[in-house]
């Protein structure tokens, strides 16, 4: 058994979340391994148990309050934590948090940890923004979470780099997995010919909010280039009138079922994204748009700089805004089918063994110490 600390579970809409539940389903199938959880909400008030994983939630957010669940658990548990600072502190400050796995270190010699950084601290914000102010300390109780883990996963080269240089000569190995698909891997991939010739646009409110408000010229490009004939709008309600796009109907479905999306996404052509290219890997809905072998589809937008993690525009998705050629379906079968093959590499199934490898190395690791 190991203990997988979040922020928060469903019902919440949480990527992390979701993204822990998703591991736990996979690493109890493929190895056996149970989950329970801890919620580091005092706030959440979901069920005491989900699809069969116990969940216990902190009371408070204390190192006491933390150690205190985390003591009901043997002493050789395994712990897998779930890092972005923003989720455990208003502030992105969690010091109740790394001092209460620290506590519970000390007191219990052969337990393991490791940490997966979906996040590292906020970093180029304006100076009147508090995370301009708490970037150092965000910074130091990430260093602080890497001298203490035994080992450390996260989703970015970028990410790895930065880890390696707040504690040099700890976790020297650190795996890279970019985020997988939180509604689902198809088996069989039909062929786009055979879908309809329909877009989706999928995800949480702020980048369907971004897409309608910033894309629109480049949404009406690709559908006229490749003469979409609907256009599915999923994810919670937008307080915004969905322009009109090339007199495509445009059909909002609110949010959907993980298993209803992916029906939708396995007979579609294209789904379209407005996300920073340089942070695609931690994009779960990019990450959907692979898994399904629709047509990722999107505008040039960079949040650090050019790091491309590996994916290279025009193989992996398409940039409408910097194309002189127009898309066809020829060309965007080869680039939905590129796609495909690169999520193939850290797909759910090749990350939970990943996990279950690390989790197991970590016991050893901490026997021997």
């Amino acid at each position: 058994m190991i203990v997988q600390i979040v922020p928060r579970l469903p019902p919440f809409t949480t990527g992390v979340g979701d993204y822990a539940l998703a591991l736990a389903r996979q690493l109890r199938q493929d190895f056996g391994i149970a989950t329970y959880f801890v919620v580091g909400d005092p706030n959440w008030n979901g069920a005491t148990e989900v699809e069969d994983f116990p969940i216990k939630r902190v009371n408070e957010r204390s190192a006491k309050a933390l150690t205190s669940v985390l003591a009901e658990f043997s002493s050789s548990t395994k712990i897998l934590l779930h890092y972005v600072g923003y989720g455990y502190a208003p502030r992105g400050c969690p010091f109740w948090l790394v001092d209460g796995l620290r506590q519970w270190q000390i007191k219990e010699s052969k337990g393991t940890l490791v940490t997966m950084f979906h996040e590292l601290y906020a970093a180029g914000y304006p100076i009147w923004s508090s995370g301009f102010w708490t970037e150092p300390v965000q910074k130091y109780l990430v260093a602080r979470l890497v001298s203490i883990s035994d080992r450390v996963i996260t989703n970015k080269p970028e990410y790895a780099k930065v880890l390696h240089k707040l504690c040099p000569g700890k976790n020297q190995q650190i795996p890279i997995l970019p985020v997988f698909s939180n509604v689902g891997e198809p088996e069989k991939i039909l062929p786009l010919a055979d879908r309809k010739q329909q877009l989706v646009v999928f995800g949480g409110a702020g980048n369907r909010l971004k897409v309608y408000e910033q894309s629109v010229s480049a949404l009406k490009r690709v559908c006229r280039e490749l003469n979409i004939q609907e256009i599915i709008d999923i994810g919670p309600p937008l307080n915004l009138l969905i322009p009109e796009i090339n007199n495509i109907p445009v059909v909002t479905l609110g949010q959907q079922s993980a298993e209803k999306v992916s029906a939708i996404l396995q007979n579609s052509w294209v789904g379209f994204f407005n996300y920073p290219l340089d942070f695609l890997t931690r994009s779960t809905i990019f990450a959907a748009y692979c898994a399904h072998c629709v047509i990722p589809v999107g505008t040039s937008y960079y949040a650090w700089g050019k790091e491309q993690d590996g994916l290279e525009e025009n193989k992996h998705y398409w940039l409408v805004d910097r194309q002189t050629e127009e898309l066809n379906l020829f060309l965007g079968d080869a680039i939905a089918k590129n796609a495909y093959k690169w999520y193939q590499d850290h797909n759910l199934t090749t990350q939970a063994k990943c996990f279950a490898n690390l989790l197991e190395k970590s016991l050893v690791d901490v026997q021997h110490k």
